[in-house]
């Protein structure tokens, strides 16, 4: 019976059209359920620390800051710029790095200048807003001995000296 069966030719053709509605549905409710399930929320602003003793050279400076929450975060974007009395500060040229510690040395800058620092925490979810600013100064370049005008006698010393700093010193520590 199976054969006879096999051999007959089949008509597949449906005698009648299926009738279906088009319908939209919307996810977007569910899309966004799910997606706050396993997402975590932008990190909080992180704090930045003063500058601590002998964090300066002439040209680096160590920058440190924290976190007072538990924010999950991947990496920070510390920004710095030279601060200027000038009314044109704003144009002064910012820098940003991408750092992923919670400390930075900068190089290359200028000695005895004053450095305008922020920061902002970074995780899949977005970035945090910016910490308060700190400001950071380098420390001065050395003097310029100015070894023509030394004199000396039996008790005593003149010693001369320029600074080859822009901004004042506020003070030298000679030593003998």
């Amino acid at each position: 019976r199976l054969q006879e069966f096999l051999k007959q030719e089949v008509n597949l053709e449906l005698s009648t059209l299926p009738d279906f509605e088009e319908r939209v549905i919307d996810f977007s409710e569910v899309e966004q359920l799910m997606n706050s399930i396993n997402a975590i929320p932008a990190p909080c602003a992180p704090v930045i620390n003063p500058q601590a003793p002998n964090a300066a050279t002439g040209t680096s400076l160590r920058v440190c800051w924290g976190l007072f929450s538990d924010d999950t975060v991947e990496g920070y974007q510390l920004c710095y710029k030279p601060v200027s009395n000038e009314r044109h500060s704003d144009e002064q040229a910012e820098h940003t790095l991408k750092v992923k510690e919670t400390y930075c040395t900068i190089t290359n800058l200028l000695p005895n200048t004053q450095y305008e620092f922020w920061v902002s925490a970074l995780n899949a979810s977005g970035i945090s807003p910016p910490s308060e600013r700190a400001v950071y100064v380098t420390a001065p370049s050395p003097p310029i001995i100015k070894s023509k005008k030394i004199r000396s006698c039996e008790n005593a010393a003149l010693v001369c000296w320029e600074s080859g700093d822009i901004n004042p010193v506020d003070s030298y520590t000679v030593e003998l």
